[in-house]
């Protein structure tokens, strides 16, 4: 372990033997971190994948750069089928550790193979359209797409719990427990897959009677009905055959009496019914049919609704799925060094602000942020440059775009933000060169970019 201050080895004092900071507090929270790593280790080892998350974000808590901790939390994800999440974390442990970092190792896995990577993309697109089935209330396509998307990838415990629980709306108690026990063979001790279960424990009949029933009788499936025919049994004796016959024969020569005899009394009333049905079936049947067409009036305003409806959330899930293009294609970008860092800055800002701040994902935020973190020194130059030449060649609004973007990504470029202010001056935009230099004055205060600032304040407002 390491001092915090000056790189210095820690011995087993509590003060650091270079240069004599308090250190106490410091290795308690290490060894508090590494104890978390540790015990996320123990239950990634016997797939307790939901509590080895819990305790690696807790060490990651304490220690941001623990890299161990990161790749495993990485790889814990991916084993849950949760590629972009797993993707995230091995790209901010690179930003941290660029060299000898094993993280390398599990990104080029998933770059090296464009096919693996396209299925990945595809069960995202996929995942994001059985939820706007289920909004929609389509279960039947939901249940499909959930089925496909199982048969590439078999270890994603969220879409085995989704279907589980469609399974469980449409009373099929038998399919949801098959789901949740393979979620269960993946993450032994997840709390959704365990409340499921134990509602479909709680409709099903014990073990024992469900092995009784399946002794009682033979099930099979005819269409798509579920046919349950008692097995077979041969107890009956031929002198019972015999007496049944019998009494079945006299009871229908009796019967055959009984009916004969009144037949001639009730033909007339027959008639006399047969008459009546035949006007009430046609006024029923008027009835019905205008009974029909209201119900048609009624499914066509609902479908138009619907397709409304559908209009709407199709277009909000093409900005989901753009904004996810932009930033794998501009991750893509800087970790195979196919384009400079400002081809890759340009693809982050075809990402809207809005998009990011409301609709975006804690893990779509955190690859944002180690992207533009990584490229964010090298643009804050090239931008300034390009700014400051274009203020001296009098072309103020190149120098605004640029300069205003030198800033955005290093904010610690105080001469951006002045030079920033001097070009809404020059152009005549007073009041926003004020705003521009007071934030100068604010952030490098005692610096002659502020002092400069000060002047330029006074200069405008006539002081």
């Amino acid at each position: 372990m390491f001092c915090y201050n000056c790189g210095c080895q820690l011995s087993e004092k509590d003060f650091c033997t270079g240069c004599g900071a308090d250190v106490g507090l410091y290795k308690r929270i290490m060894y508090s971190a590494n104890r978390f790593y540790n015990n996320g280790l123990e239950k990634a080892a016997v797939r307790d994948l939901s509590g080895a998350i819990s305790s690696l974000r807790q060490c990651l808590k304490l220690n941001k750069n623990h890299i161990e901790a990161r790749n495993l939390l990485g790889l814990v994800y991916f084993e849950r089928g949760e590629v972009v999440a797993a993707l995230s974390e091995w790209v901010i442990s690179k930003n941290i550790q660029n060299e000898k970092n094993i993280a390398d190792d599990y990104i080029n896995m998933i770059q090296d193979n464009p096919g693996r990577l396209e299925a990945f993309n595809q069960t995202v697109k996929k995942y994001n359209l059985v939820l706007n089935y289920c909004e929609q209330g389509s279960f039947d396509l939901a249940v499909i797409q959930l089925r496909k998307i199982l048969s590439n990838s078999p270890r994603f415990v969220q879409a085995r719990q989704l279907l589980a629980l469609l399974y469980i709306h449409d009373g099929d108690w038998e399919k949801a427990k098959k789901e949740l026990d393979k979620a269960l063979q993946i993450d032994v001790n997840n709390t959704t897959t365990l409340r499921y279960m134990k509602e479909v424990e709680a409709m099903l009949p014990p073990q024992e009677e469900r092995g009784k029933k399946k002794k009682e009788a033979v099930v099979y499936q005819s269409g798509n009905d579920t046919v349950i025919q008692p097995a077979s049994k041969k107890e009956i004796i031929g002198w019972q055959t015999l007496v049944n016959i019998v009494i079945g024969v006299v009871i229908g020569v009796a019967m055959t009496y009984y009916l004969i005899r009144p037949s001639r009394l009730q033909q007339d009333r027959e008639e006399m019914t047969v008459k009546y049905k035949e006007v009430s079936e046609q006024l029923d049947a008027k009835n019905v049919q205008v009974n029909e067409m209201q119900m048609q009036i009624n499914e066509l305003n609902k479908e138009k609704e619907s397709l409304s409806t559908s209009l709407d959330e199709a277009q909000g899930t093409s900005v989901a799925l753009e904004a996810n293009t932009k930033l794998i294609e501009a991750a893509l970008m800087y970790l195979n060094k196919t384009g400079d860092e400002m081809a890759v800055a340009e693809a982050l800002e075809k990402i809207t602000p809005e998009y990011i701040e409301a609709g975006a994902s804690e893990s779509f935020k955190g690859l944002y942020s180690a992207v533009k973190e990584a490229v964010g020194p090298t643009v804050s130059k090239k931008s300034y440059t390009i700014g400051f030449d274009a203020f001296h060649a009098e072309d103020y609004e190149t120098a605004i775009r640029e300069l205003t973007k030198a800033y955005e990504y290093d904010p610690k470029n105080g001469d951006a933000l002045y030079n920033l202010g001097n070009s809404y001056n020059k152009r005549g935009d007073t009041d926003k060169a004020i705003e521009i230099y007071e934030q100068v004055v604010e952030l490098f205060p005692n610096t002659t970019k502020a002092r400069k600032s000060q002047n330029y304040i006074k200069e405008i407002r006539g002081e």
